[in-house]
């Protein structure tokens, strides 16, 4: 799950970006309200958290036109003012939860899981499923045949990927997007490296092939 983190106070965007990465997201962040208003509508996140007060744009601003993109990413947001009018005036500019500061990492993962748990129909109890195949996405665990296949935090955030975009081919550069932060080298090989890995993981479990390569086009779960 990728995060996108508009904050210019750097001490809260590495606490954020840390405390998240704990729990197997991936935190993007931008320090002023230009580069994370573009970032927010050029690029695709499972989430944006807005701090209101920013540098060059507001985050109200930003909330405004991540809305009239069109785009419907869930938006959490932040603001050390409690009045209820700030409140009211985020809510109809399209954010879906707020948060005053100073907020806890416990209080924030717990919004972010109830965020993201609104609109999947696919998720059940923290669980998503593919056949035999099982990712707990709060326990960051999978299971194949009811058997644990240890994943890394990154592997872990490729095959979530995959699975939540059973039958759809996922291009190399799509998952780069997904599950990597932008300052990323796109011509390494890291994905493909990961794929490896995992595939390597499920078939000491089962032989049976449920990541399928798709040459020149990218990967596919075997549903």
């Amino acid at each position: 799950m990728k995060i996108l983190f508009v904050e210019d106070d750097k001490y809260i965007a590495q606490m954020v970006q840390k405390g998240l990465g704990a729990f197997g997201y991936t935190v993007e962040t931008a320090e002023d309200g230009q580069e994370g208003g573009f970032l927010a509508r050029s690029y695709d996140y499972d989430l944006v958290i807005l701090d209101n007060s920013l540098p060059k744009k507001s985050g109200l601003t930003i909330c405004k036109e991540i809305r009239a993109s069109g785009r419907s990413t869930p938006i959490i947001f932040l603001s050390i003012n409690t009045d209820t009018d700030t409140k009211v005036a985020a809510l109809e500019a399209g954010a879906d939860d707020y948060m005053t500061k100073p907020f806890s990492m416990s209080e924030l993962h717990a919004r972010i899981k109830a965020m993201l748990r609104r609109p999947k129909e696919l998720r059940k109890d923290n669980n998503i499923k593919v056949g035999k195949l099982v990712l707990d996405t709060n326990k960051q665990t999978t299971t194949l045949d009811n058997k644990d296949v240890p994943l890394t935090r990154k592997e872990f955030g490729v095959l979530e990927d995959l699975v939540r975009n059973v039958d759809t081919i996922m291009s190399r550069s799509s998952i780069m997007e997904h599950v990597w932060t932008a300052d990323s080298d796109p011509f390494s090989n890291t994905v493909e490296a990961h794929i490896r890995n995992i595939r390597k993981k499920l078939n000491s479990v089962n032989e049976k092939e449920i990541i399928i390569n798709m040459p020149g086009r990218g990967y596919i779960i075997n549903s």
